[in-house]
């Protein structure tokens, strides 16, 4: 460590902050560089204060934040303890299973990431300006004494982007698959579909036919935008979607108007229309160089309605405001077909137990080689002509 990083670190102190809405919104908002959305003060504050979040979920607040000797926050990590891994797409039922069986308790468990949110960014949160090796390190052994002195069984940083923490002994690290959209700098959805075979290229053009010929129109209108009245069409779709698949919809109405009316100009509501009616609806959040598709409903079974309003209206609005990357959420091998390809997404997983270390880190050894032979065998159904089907995967 250097005298600058030694001085830099001198006089930290970490504290555990319960509510979001203790810490100052321009502060938190000024950690991160803007890119990401889904870890905004006013998205955060939204989930707590609008009843998405809390012990009837299983979500309960317990967010790091670490000051200098003046009383400036100059870091932070969104942590929540969990009484449960719902909402997580981190799927770890394995692992609290084996402590049942030991006779241990693995939950209240402690995880850094943005509640309901499969989608890679930052868990350490650091102003670029103040970015250091040793202050990221430093943040994540803040996160780690804040779980012994909770308690709780283990630590877990979600679809986490950050370099120091992947490359961190102190954490066990697996390996997951999403499927991405990647902007090659295509002039237009034609531009896009000319880079198919033709097969592939022929069964995207009939899907948005479908759509057409049923009479349904597509309509794009950011957040700020949306009336009253379409937002509770908008929940009930969501909600709907969420009762069909035996799930809980854990978050509200209110939290919907709260962001609109907070970050309305980061979310996009994609609108399925029929002489004038909605029949459905999907909702994405956007960042600085990406979009992020999360919900969708419908009231109405139209044939490819789901492909158009979820991905192909998402891929032309990369390609008009020039976003570099679409990621539509988690699962879905059918989306391969239609130009998202399978990428690596990262946790990174700390356990108080040592004992459970090493047949966890054997476990996530064996599963990391599954999931890049899963990936290279998809991969191997690209839709696209040119495309090079060796093993895409990047090593830590």
């Amino acid at each position: 460590m250097n005298a600058q990083d030694k001085t830099q670190l001198a006089g930290l102190r970490s504290l555990i902050i319960r509510n979001i809405g203790a810490v100052e919104p321009d502060a938190w908002n000024a950690l991160t560089d803007g890119a990401y959305p889904f870890l905004r003060h006013e998205f955060l504050l939204a989930l707590e204060e609008c009843g998405c979040l809390g012990e009837h979920v299983g979500w309960i607040p317990y967010h790091v934040v670490i000051e200098d000797s003046e009383r400036r926050l100059v870091a932070a990590l969104p942590a929540y303890l969990k009484l449960n891994s719902f909402g997580e797409f981190v799927f770890d039922w394995a692992w609290a299973d084996a402590y049942e069986r030991a006779g241990m308790p693995y939950y209240p468990k402690l995880v850094v990431a943005s509640p309901f949110t499969p989608a890679t960014g930052p868990r350490l949160l650091i102003p670029p300006e103040r970015y250091s090796d040793s202050l990221a390190e430093a943040a994540v052994e803040s996160a780690i004494e804040a779980a012994r002195d909770a308690g709780v069984s283990s630590l877990h940083w979600l679809f986490t982007q950050d370099r120091v923490l992947l490359h961190s002994e102190r954490v066990l690290k697996r390996l997951g698959c999403q499927f991405h959209w990647e902007n090659r700098g295509y002039r237009d959805f034609e531009d896009f579909l000319s880079g198919f075979t033709a097969k592939r290229r022929k069964e995207v053009k009939r899907e948005r036919r479908q759509v057409r010929d049923a009479s349904v129109e597509l309509r794009r209108i950011r957040g700020d935008r949306v009336e009253p009245d379409i937002w509770r069409t908008v929940y009930e779709l969501y909600r709907s979607t969420f009762a069909r698949h035996g799930n809980h919809p854990a978050l509200t109405l209110e939290f919907f108007e709260a962001i609109a009316a907070k970050m309305g100009e980061q979310i996009l509501l994609v609108l399925a229309e029929r002489h004038g009616r909605i029949v459905g609806a999907a909702f994405f959040l956007v960042g600085r160089d990406a979009l992020y598709g999360r919900y969708w409903g419908c009231t109405e079974d139209v044939t490819a309605l789901h492909f158009e309003a979820c991905y192909y209206q998402g891929i032309e609005y990369c390609i008009e405001e020039g976003l570099r990357r679409f990621e539509p959420g988690a699962q879905g091998e059918h989306k391969v077909s239609r130009g998202f390809l399978p990428t690596e997404t990262w946790s990174a997983h700390w356990l108080a137990n040592i004992g459970f270390r090493d047949p966890i880190a054997r476990f996530l050894e064996r599963e990391m080689g599954l999931v890049r032979a899963y990936m290279s065998e998809l991969n191997a159904h690209s839709p696209f002509k040119n495309f090079d089907h060796a093993d895409r995967s990047e090593s830590l």
